[in-house]
C-alpha cells in the first residue's frame, strides 16, 4: 500500500478536508436554491457533491445544520448591512439601510439564491426557524447595537419588517405595480419610514 493510498483511506489532510467541506457547501447551496428545503435531501446534496452521505453528516450534521450553513453563505451579502451604517449620521441611517437592502435584492447574482431561501422559510417551519436565528443573531442585533436607544431591538425589527415585507411583495409574490416600480422610487418612499422606525420618537 502506498502512502497516498493510506492517506486517502485515513483521515483527510487539513487542506483536503477544507476543500471537501467547501465543495459540499457549494453543492448544498445549489440544491437548496433549486429545490427548496423540503425537496432537498442530504443524499441529494452528497450526490451533487460526489461524496458519500456520511461525509455530509460528518462535516455538517443534520439536514437542518447543512441548511443553516448554506443560508449563512447565501445571506452573507445582506448581513453586511450593519457595516453600511458604520459611519452614517443618525438622520441618514434609514436611507443608507434601505439603499443597501435594495442593492442586494436588485442584483440578480444575490437575488436568485435569496429568493429560494425566503420561499423555503415561508413554506417550512424548520427553514423558518433557521432563517429567524440567522436574522436575529447576525443582522438585527448588530443593527440594534448601532442605535443608542433603549428599545433598539424592537426598532431594528420594525425596520426589517418594513424592508422584508416589501421584498416579499416585490420579488416573491410580484405584486403589481410594486414589482415593476423603479427601485429608486421605492427607496425614496421607504427610507423615511425605515428612518422613523430606527430613530423616530
Amino acid at each position: 500500500m502506498t502512502g497516498a493510498t493510506a492517506r486517502r483511506r485515513g483521515r483527510p489532510r487539513r487542506e483536503e478536508a477544507a476543500d471537501t467541506r467547501d465543495h459540499i457547501l457549494t453543492a448544498a447551496r445549489e440544491e437548496f436554491s433549486e429545490h427548496g428545503y423540503e425537496k432537498t435531501s442530504v443524499r441529494g446534496i452528497a450526490k451533487a457533491a460526489g461524496v458519500d452521505s456520511a461525509l455530509v453528516h460528518h462535516y455538517f450534521g443534520t439536514k437542518e445544520q447543512v441548511f443553516e450553513a448554506a443560508v449563512a453563505v447565501i445571506f452573507a451579502p445582506a448581513l453586511n448591512a450593519p457595516d453600511a451604517l458604520a459611519d452614517a449620521p443618525p438622520d441618514d441611517v434609514g436611507e443608507r439601510l434601505t439603499r443597501f437592502f435594495f442593492g442586494v435584492w436588485e442584483n440578480p447574482a444575490t437575488r436568485t439564491p435569496l429568493l429560494a431561501i425566503v420561499r423555503s422559510a415561508l413554506s417550512n417551519d424548520t427553514a423558518a426557524a433557521v432563517f429567524r436565528r440567522l436574522l436575529a443573531s447576525q443582522l438585527l442585533r448588530r443593527i440594534a447595537g448601532r442605535l443608542d436607544l433603549p428599545d433598539a431591538e424592537l426598532r431594528a425589527e420594525l425596520a426589517a419588517a418594513q424592508l422584508v415585507g416589501c421584498a416579499i411583495l416585490r420579488y416573491v409574490i410580484r405584486l403589481e405595480p410594486l414589482a415593476s416600480a423603479d427601485a429608486e422610487q421605492i427607496i425614496a418612499r421607504l427610507a423615511p419610514v425605515v428612518q422613523g422606525h430606527l430613530t423616530g420618537p
